[in-house]
Formats: C-alpha cells, sequence, structure tokens
C-alpha cells in the first residue's frame, strides 16, 4: 500500500477519526485546527449503531460507552398522544443501541487517542483555502501563511467549510442546547431520548448523556427548538417567561429548568442543508458535514462522519493512487448520503417547520404506525442509521 502525505483540516469527530485511521495505516498525517487549543462545540448526540463501528475499528468503543448512556428507544409525545415511538429491539441484534453521548466526552478520547499516536497538531491556523501545487495541494491560512504540498487534504471543516464551494440553504429552525445534571428522581426515561411537540413549532427533548466526565454526575443534553429570526425575541422576553413557556409543554422538565440560571448556559446552533454534488477534487475530499449536512432530526451527523473518515481509509488502502482512491470513496458512501439527505429533507418539516397539516398526520398516523410491523422495524432502521446497509460495503458490523 502506497504511503501519503496527508493534511487534515478540523479536529472534530470525523477529522479526528480520519488522522487516526489514516495514521494508523503509516499515512504521515498533520491536523490543522483554528482553535488555539482544541475543543468540542455543542451538547449532546447520538452515537448510532454505525458510528460504534467505527470507533469499535479504532479500539475506543468501550470507551465511548463507558462515558455515555446505552439508548434503547425514542419516545414523542404531543398533546397527550404518543407520536413517535421507536425501539432498537425492532432490529433484532442485541448489540442495537444508541449512545447518548456528550460531545466534550467523545472528543476527549478521539483527541487524546491522535495525541497518544504522535499526530502532530498545529493550533491556531485558520484555514481560508487551498490551491494545486504540481500533482499536490497546498493549503492556504487567515495570516498569510501557507503549507504544503500535500498528496491530499481532507477537508472536516463543518458545514461552512472555506475548502468546499458554497452550496445549501440555512433551515429555519435552530435550537437551544445545555447539559444539565441528570435529575435523579425525576419522571425521564434513562434509556431513551425523550420528545414533546406542539405542532411542528415548538419541540423540547431530553437525551440522557451517562457521565461525560468520569466521577462526576450523569447529565442529560436538553433542547428547545427555535426559530432562527425569533432568538432576538427570545433574548428579550427573558428566562423566566421561556421557562413558563417550557412548563407549560412539558411540566416535568421543572427541574431541568431549575439548574438554568443565566441564558449564557445555553447555546443556540443553526443548522443548514446543504450536499456536495461532488465531495472529490484532485488532491481533495470532503468529509462530514463539509460534504453533507442536515437538520439533527435523524441524529446521523456524528455517525455520517465516522463511516466517512472509514470509508476514505478503506479506498486508500485498496489502491495506490489518490485519484482512484477518491472515486472508490465516492462509490463506497455516495448511496448511503444521498438516502439519509433525502431522508432529512422529508422529516424536518414534520418536526420542525410552521406548517400545521403534516403535525396533524404526523400526531393522528404517525404513532399508530410506527408501532405495527414491518413500520417499526423500517423506522428502527431509519434512526439507527443502518437503511441502506452502509457497513456491509466497509467491511463493518453493527
Amino acid at each position: 500500500m502506497a504511503k501519503f502525505d496527508i493534511a487534515v483540516a478540523g479536529c472534530g469527530p470525523g477529522g479526528l477519526a480520519a488522522a487516526l485511521l489514516l495514521h494508523r495505516d503509516g499515512h504521515r498525517v498533520r491536523l490543522y485546527e483554528r482553535f488555539d487549543k482544541p475543543q468540542p462545540i455543542g451538547s449532546g448526540l447520538m452515537i448510532q449503531p454505525t458510528g460504534r463501528a467505527v470507533l469499535r475499528e479504532l479500539g475506543l468503543d468501550g470507551q465511548v460507552a463507558d462515558r455515555s448512556a446505552r439508548i434503547e428507544r425514542l419516545f414523542g409525545r404531543a398533546a397527550g398522544r404518543t407520536v413517535l415511538d421507536v425501539r432498537y429491539a425492532a432490529l433484532a441484534s442485541g448489540n442495537a443501541f444508541g449512545l447518548g453521548t456528550h460531545r466534550a466526552a467523545l472528543f476527549d478520547i478521539l483527541f487524546r487517542a491522535v495525541r497518544a499516536a504522535g499526530i502532530p497538531i498545529e493550533t491556531g491556523r485558520t484555514v481560508t483555502g487551498s490551491e494545486m501545487d504540481g500533482s499536490g495541494r497546498r493549503l492556504r491560512f487567515a495570516d498569510g501563511s501557507e503549507d504544503g504540498p500535500f498528496d491530499l487534504i481532507v477537508d472536516a471543516l463543518g458545514t461552512r467549510s472555506p475548502l468546499a464551494p458554497p452550496t445549501g440553504r440555512p433551515l429555519a429552525y435552530g435550537a437551544l442546547w445545555t447539559s444539565l445534571d441528570w435529575p435523579a428522581a425525576g419522571p425521564f426515561d434513562g434509556a431513551a431520548l425523550e420528545q414533546r411537540y406542539r405542532r411542528a413549532s415548538v419541540m423540547a427533548g431530553v437525551l440522557p448523556l451517562g457521565r461525560p466526565t468520569p466521577g462526576r454526575p450523569s447529565q442529560a443534553a436538553f433542547f428547545w427548538s427555535l426559530r432562527a429570526d425569533r432568538l432576538e425575541r427570545w433574548q428579550a422576553q427573558g428566562l423566566d417567561a421561556w421557562k413558563v413557556e417550557v412548563a407549560d409543554l412539558w411540566p416535568a422538565t421543572r427541574p431541568l429548568l431549575d439548574q438554568i440560571v443565566a441564558p449564557e448556559q445555553l447555546t443556540f446552533a443553526r443548522y443548514a442543508h446543504r450536499t456536495l454534488a461532488m465531495p472529490i477534487a484532485p488532491a481533495l475530499v470532503h468529509l462530514g458535514d463539509a460534504w453533507h449536512s442536515a437538520s439533527p432530526q435523524l441524529g446521523q451527523g456524528a455517525n455520517m462522519a465516522l463511516l466517512d473518515a472509514y470509508a476514505l481509509a478503506l479506498a486508500l488502502r485498496r489502491s495506490g493512487e489518490i485519484p482512484t482512491a477518491l472515486a472508490a470513496f465516492q462509490r463506497l458512501r455516495g448511496r448511503h448520503v444521498r438516502l439519509y439527505q433525502s431522508a432529512s429533507a422529508m422529516f424536518t418539516p414534520v418536526y420542525q417547520s410552521d406548517g400545521r397539516i403534516l403535525p396533524i398526520l404526523r400526531d393522528r398516523l404517525v404513532g399508530p404506525i410506527s408501532r405495527c410491523w414491518p413500520a417499526k422495524r423500517i423506522l428502527a432502521q431509519m434512526v439507527s442509521g443502518l437503511i441502506g446497509d452502509p457497513l456491509t460495503p466497509l467491511g463493518l458490523v453493527a
């Protein structure tokens, strides 16, 4: 197998995993990060069986599981009616479950593994672009400096990557996120992502996160759906008025709301739906959100990035030439990416929009259907990331 000089731009889950996998295959890898100190952004996420399969290959699945909560179902109610009930047990596999994980825990585990492997990391390097140099490619930075040329640049810089052409559209709805101590005496299911809805314009959710920091109390991620253009109004109304609104929708959240004493505890996340027509270019490949980003409704972001990272390493393993490997990477991941981007575009208005007809159909039909065969298995496959069988082409098992 040929060995290449590879730059990985971005220290998110996809970038860190790609750096580890490529380094272990003997490539000369260097990571670039815009922050002076690499750090995670955000609160909680779901590691699905797909992402767990990649973490298993990295030898990190046990560490992540130890600092996460095992999730066995997704459960949602609207106006007293169950409108979402998806159980991993419908997959008929004892290893089928999700992990509620704090982004900081996942980052810490991956970052420590990168440091232990001795992979060089250059911090404070804000990437602004790239340019070809012979058969390789150079990185450009905000301070006017350049580095390279590299045989391959891996773009893991996310939705707003300066290495990718602009495409897609911002989504109207984002969400307020925070991490709070798990209310031990509360009514929440410690093995479920629970949500409450009012039409499609109001949504609250609670996700168990386990113990992101060893020796510390268990935590929960709490999120509240909010239109981006209503953020200033939310800030102006004050926390007390907002807490009344949340408690009116979901009284059981009061123990969580009592822990929120300042608006700075809540981070507003903006989302976009975008898919690059081509995730590859000469000596350049886009991974994760830099290639495909969507709303978090299906909870696939980090998992898709991990699959992309593994597919890239596998493609390079099988080929001695960068162009051939990149074409193989696109074939390995293209169908699954198209499937989930289409599914996200279809499901997002059902749970985050100002529409009124779709929520009525959801509330009257989706709940009952989700408990019937074969719908309950199909929904479980969709939520778990396994629909479309993305693992078999990569030689992975759930």
